[in-house]
């Protein structure tokens, strides 16, 4: 197993445990696809919608691509992805209304955060990332990123 997917697995572990505790919302992985309002379909590493918007879908929504922007995602860029296209892709999520999102680049070792209405804030080796008001209590611990 590469690095990377037992990063992806334990960040995703992470947010299982802090959703179970908080139960504020709906975790997904990389195998959920959303359909965001401009009509792009994208399928975040992570991703996680508030209670409340999450029961605002019928249950013929919540069955196939999900019609709804995130209130946050996430993204582990691999390798094989373009940092330029995942970077343009993380924007799209932001205008298309997903509150906060995190790319984590392992390979240079720096986190964009990308927040509504607000400059992305480009962060050096954090040895942790705040899920804010957004995820409240969720704390990202990068040292399973970095190593």
């Amino acid at each position: 197993m590469e690095r990377l997917e037992i990063a992806d697995f334990e960040i995703a572990a992470d947010f299982v445990i802090w959703n179970r505790q908080t139960q504020l919302g709906v975790g997904f992985d990389s195998s959920t696809c959303f359909k965001l309002p401009n009509g792009a379909n994208h399928s975040p590493d992570v991703a996680w919608i508030r209670k409340e918007r999450w029961n605002a879908l019928t249950p013929e929504e919540q069955e196939k691509f999900l019609p709804i922007a995130p209130d946050f995602v996430l993204d582990l860029i691999s390798p094989s992805d373009s940092l330029r296209e995942t970077q343009a892709k993380m924007q799209e999520y932001i205008d298309n209304g997903v509150k906060l999102g995190w790319l984590i680049n392992p390979k240079m070792r720096q986190v964009e955060i990308y927040r509504i209405g607000k400059p992305i804030e480009i962060l050096a080796s954090p040895q942790e990332l705040s899920g804010e008001d957004i995820l409240p209590g969720f704390i990202l611990n990068l040292q399973i990123i970095w190593g």
